[in-house]
C-alpha cells in the first residue's frame, strides 16, 4: 500500500496537470459564462441563464487520464514500480482529484442558489435536473461524472501503448459506427421517446450511478491491457 500511495505522490509531483490546470479552465469558463451572461441581461434577457461551460474541466479530465500513462508510465517502469502499483495509485490520484473537483462544483453551486445566480439569475454549477436530489448527490454526480472522462482517456492510452496508433485509431472509429448504428436502430424503431422517457426516469444520480459501472468496466479493461502494454 506504501508503494501505491508513492506512485500517487509521484503522479502529483506535477500538480499543474491534476489540480491547478483543471481549476484554470474551470475559473476561466466561468468568468467567459458570467460575461455572456452580464451581456444577456444587459439586454433584457429575463428568466433563469444555464450555460454548458461547466463541462470544460470535465474534457480536460480526459487529457489527464492521457498524460497519466504516457508521460509517467515509462518513468515508474524504470522506478522498479510493479504494473499493478502504478494502476492502483495512478486510480487513487484521480479519484481524489475527481473528488476534489466535486466539491469545488458543490460550493458554487451553493453559492449560484445563495446569490441568485451571481445575481443576474446566472447558473454555472447549478442545473436543477443535477441538483434535485440536493448537494451531496449533486456533488457525486460530478465526481463520478470526472473520473469517468478520465477512466476514458486512461483506456485509450492504454491501447495506444498495447497496440500503437493504428488499432486506436480502429478502435475509436469501431466506436463511432456503433454509436451511429444505435441510433440508426431507435430511430428505425421510432424509439427515442421511449429513450428519453428511461433517461428522465433513471435522474442525474441514476445516471451517475450507471457510470460508476462503466468506470469499473472500462478500469478492468485497462488493467489487462495495461499488463502487456511497452512503457
Amino acid at each position: 500500500m506504501s508503494r501505491t500511495i508513492n506512485v500517487a505522490r509521484m503522479q502529483l509531483v506535477n500538480r499543474q496537470t491534476y489540480i491547478w490546470i483543471p481549476l484554470i479552465v474551470l475559473a476561466g469558463s466561468l468568468v467567459i459564462t458570467l460575461a455572456i451572461y452580464g451581456i444577456l441581461a444587459n439586454a433584457g434577457v429575463e428568466g433563469p441563464k444555464y450555460g454548458g461551460g461547466a463541462q470544460a474541466p470535465l474534457w480536460y479530465f480526459a487529457v489527464v487520464g492521457i498524460q497519466a500513462l504516457t508521460l509517467t508510465f515509462p518513468f515508474s517502469q524504470a522506478m522498479s514500480v510493479t504494473r499493478r502499483e502504478f494502476y492502483l495509485g495512478t486510480v487513487l490520484t484521480a479519484t481524489g482529484t475527481s473528488a476534489i473537483l466535486g466539491v469545488v462544483f458543490v460550493l458554487g453551486g451553493l453559492i449560484e442558489q445563495a446569490t441568485d445566480g451571481w445575481g443576474m439569475n446566472g447558473y454555472f454549477f447549478y442545473l436543477p435536473w443535477v441538483w434535485e436530489a440536493g448537494p451531496v448527490a449533486a456533488g457525486f454526480v460530478f465526481f463520478v461524472l470526472a473520473l469517468l472522462f478520465f477512466v476514458c482517456g486512461f483506456w485509450g492510452a492504454t491501447i495506444y501503448k498495447r497496440f500503437g496508433n493504428l488499432w486506436l485509431t480502429v478502435v475509436l472509429v469501431g466506436l463511432s459506427l456503433a454509436l451511429v448504428g444505435l441510433a440508426w436502430v431507435i430511430t428505425q424503431t421510432r424509439s427515442w421517446g421511449a429513450v428519453a422517457e428511461w433517461l428522465v426516469a433513471q435522474s442525474a444520480l441514476g445516471l451517475a450511478l450507471w457510470g460508476v459501472g462503466l468506470i469499473a468496466v472500462l478500469g478492468v479493461i485497462s488493467w489487462r491491457t495495461l499488463r502487456r502494454a511497452v512503457p
